[in-house]
């Protein structure tokens, strides 16, 4: 018998043997421990598979990942934005609306709304810059206010933007009236920005709290503008005057909006006050 016969009849010999522990049943457990090795197989290679799968994939998703929290990072910039925006659009309607209400208690005057556009960076002056000018028919000297106070009176002008002197300029001085005491005297301003009163009575009974309003006197203001409140004032008797400390009605560092009263026209008293010449 030649290579070939004998491999054949043992293939055959083979095979017939199986088919007969099969159907006897002598293979049931080992096909169950075959099929038991496959899944485990199976199994370790799917788990080696997503391993790599994310392996190479992970650049990708955080890249993904990183221009996704870009994107809401850029949508949050633009809300805090929008409500920025918002709150001061709020802020200012509030300002206007009480601009106007004030502009309506006081019908005896005409006025123009101005935004600030400048402040006075020095320690030295204390002004303001407004977005009117002579194009809107600003001129010198025209009183400046709030619905709070009194803030100053436009010391200079251009066509598009005027400059205002605080009553805090340490070159202010104003005539003004103690409504409660029923006296006058003369408000100054400061280096520090503080005001204050001089040339007060002795005679006067001048107490915390009292307000201060322009009198009218001297051509340089209108009457019966709101400046402040009296904080404190000392008299002593060696003194021809008393003195006082002013807590101001206007919140100068959060001026945004004002008024000017454009219907006032100052007058220059100086020519008519008399010069005193010295006795020879």
């Amino acid at each position: 018998m030649n290579s070939r016969s004998l491999q054949t009849t043992i293939i055959f010999l083979v095979i017939g043997g199986i088919l007969v522990l099969a159907f006897s049943g002598a293979l049931g457990s080992a096909s169950r421990g075959f099929t038991s090795v496959l899944v485990d197989v199976q199994t370790w290679i799917s788990a080696q598979f997503l391993g790599f799968q994310d392996f190479f994939t992970a650049p990708r998703d955080s890249i993904t990942l990183r221009n996704r929290n870009a994107e809401l990072e850029a949508q949050v910039s633009q809300l805090q934005a929008q409500v920025i925006e918002l709150q001061q659009r709020v802020n200012e309607t509030e300002i206007l609306a009480a601009l106007v209400d004030f502009s309506r208690s006081n019908p005896e005057n005409t006025y123009k709304a101005a935004s600030v556009i400048g402040r006075d960076p020095s320690p030295f002056l204390h002004y303001i810059i407004i977005n009117r000018g002579s194009n809107d028919g600003i001129r010198r000297g025209m009183p400046v206010v709030t619905n709070q106070g009194l803030v100053g009176r436009i010391d200079a002008v251009i066509a598009d933007a005027a400059r205002v002197q605080l009553v805090t300029d340490p070159a202010s001085s104003i005539n003004v009236y103690l409504q409660n005491a029923d006296t006058s005297a003369v408000l100054y301003g400061a280096l520090t920005g503080d005001i204050s009163l001089d040339l007060i009575s002795q005679n006067a009974t001048v107490e915390s709290g009292d307000l201060i309003l322009t009198s009218g006197l001297g051509g340089g203001y209108p009457a019966d503008l709101i400046i402040g409140q009296v904080v404190s004032a000392q008299s002593l008797e060696f003194e021809l005057f008393q003195q006082a400390t002013v807590q101001p009605a206007v919140d100068f560092s959060r001026l945004e909006i004002v008024l000017v009263i454009t219907n006032f026209r100052p007058v220059d008293i100086a020519p008519l006050e008399p010069v005193v010449t010295p006795a020879p």
